[in-house]
């Protein structure tokens, strides 16, 4: 796998309340029941597609998409029938990352640190048609040199149907490049996007104790931080009405 790093100005940060829809085995799209009702035909044609093509129908694809592109990031098919091209990977965090530092401490380990990656980050990955979802998920996190386990995350596609922009979570063992086949190489119409699981979803026991502390430690951060600005306000309210008292007093 290849990388290479850019910072992203066409994609938006997913919303927290983005409709959610679950990709299976066979393609098929089962939706929560809260938002609006999809088409029953839609539904359908989701579930026709295939997980597999045949060597021909991969190689008239591969030459559709490399037609399309507009980028040079074209697709190759070997004889083997596996094919690799690129996908981009949208970085979108909310919460830090312990990241390896470069320094050992004492006994030889060597030093980890906490911090927030930059949100809007796009990677550009060079991958095969056999690598899956979970084979992403790692390479990303090693490119960042991120130390957390890999189960805290999810990859996601953001895709559009009918004007409307819906985000899917992909299975560990699904197969990006393969979905950006069909898709095409228009990232309107399909991208993807590095996000942690939902919280209901995240293993907590996967978290180290180090970890843990850092959570802690940011969120007293964000706590004062918070603190400070109210105390702030309202002592800003506070001269403001002693000065219109001032002024009140010296009129009378």
């Amino acid at each position: 796998m290849t990388w290479n790093s850019t910072m992203s100005s066409g994609y938006s940060s997913l919303e927290e309340d983005s409709e959610e829809y679950f990709f299976t085995a066979r393609t098929s799209f089962i939706k929560k029941p809260l938002g609006k009702v999809t088409e029953g035909k839609d539904v359908e044609k989701e579930r026709e597609l295939r997980t597999e093509l045949s060597w021909e129908e991969i190689g008239q694809k591969v030459e559709l998409y490399n037609a399309a592109t507009k980028d040079h990031l074209k697709m190759t098919l070997n004889p083997t029938g596996v094919y690799t091209g690129f996908i981009k990977v949208q970085m979108d965090l909310r919460r830090p990352v312990t990241v390896r530092g470069g320094q050992k401490a004492a006994g030889g380990r060597v030093e980890e640190e906490a911090f927030y990656l930059p949100r809007g980050v796009t990677n550009t990955l060079h991958i095969s048609s056999n690598n899956t979802v979970r084979q992403v998920i790692v390479a990303l996190l090693n490119k960042f040199t991120v130390a957390d386990n890999p189960a805290k995350y999810a990859l996601y596609k953001r895709y559009c149907r009918e004007e409307q922009v819906y985000v899917c979570k992909l299975a560990d063992g699904e197969q990006p490049l393969f979905l950006r086949l069909l898709a095409g190489p228009d990232t309107d119409t399909l991208s993807f996007v590095l996000r942690e699981q939902q919280t209901g979803e995240v293993v907590w026991d996967a978290f180290t104790i180090p970890e843990l502390r850092n959570f802690l430690r940011f969120l007293d951060k964000e706590e004062d931080e918070q603190r400070e600005a109210v105390i702030r306000r309202y002592e800003a309210y506070r001269q403001r009405l002693q000065e219109a008292l001032r002024e009140l007093g010296g009129t009378s």
